[in-house]
């Protein structure tokens, strides 16, 4: 019966490692001597380029995810004297991803005749690993970064950002919800 319990436990921490592997992986800067329990306020940086976010559903829904993260931790959006200033970068780029397969040797089986028992029989040779087959394919690659700045000194003290690969030439809202929880989940006001 033990041995039926170590099983399941067993199966069970190999899906949860394969699915904990299957999330975007964020990765975060901040400069150290700025403190982010002095700021309280904030408001977004309007884009110079709004001509060159393709999807601007996303884009819109990536400011409300912010704001939703943000609001969590206590800060407020304002319109006149933030503290700090918000901007953002939905970068869609082509790259390649490098795949490999095993390959194996056909199967295959052969007659022979036994002059001793005088009959024929039959060997069997099952496939054999040979190897790997590399080739690379050409991929959409989505970057989501956000920025926080101080007002005052216009100087950077948090980013956050993630790449994921897309499904199409654009960022969905799905996909952009899920870069943004993954790098809000990084946010931590008490380490510093």
């Amino acid at each position: 019966m033990s041995q039926i319990k170590s099983f399941y436990v067993l199966v069970i921490a190999a899906v949860a490692l394969f699915l904990n592997s299957c999330g975007t992986s964020a990765h975060i800067e901040k400069d150290e001597s700025a403190n982010l329990n002095n700021y309280k306020t904030y408001t977004w940086i309007d884009r110079e380029d709004k001509d060159k976010v393709k999807n601007e559903i996303a884009a819109q829904n990536l400011k409300v995810i912010v704001n939703d993260e943000l609001q969590k931790n206590g800060f407020m959006e304002v319109k006149h004297n933030p503290d700090l200033l918000l901007s953002y970068d939905l970068l869609v780029e082509k790259s390649v991803k490098e795949q490999s397969e095993p390959v194996y040797s056909r199967p295959y089986s052969r007659v022979y005749y036994n002059p001793y028992t005088r009959r024929y029989g039959t060997l069997y040779y099952p496939s054999q690993f040979l190897g790997y087959d590399s080739y690379t394919m050409p991929v959409k690659e989505g970057t989501v970064s956000i920025s926080m700045i101080d007002a005052k000194t216009d100087k950077t003290i948090w980013q956050g950002w993630t790449t994921d690969e897309l499904n199409s030439s654009q960022f969905t809202s799905k996909e952009v919800q899920r870069n943004v929880r993954s790098i809000f989940k990084k946010f931590d006001l008490a380490s510093k």
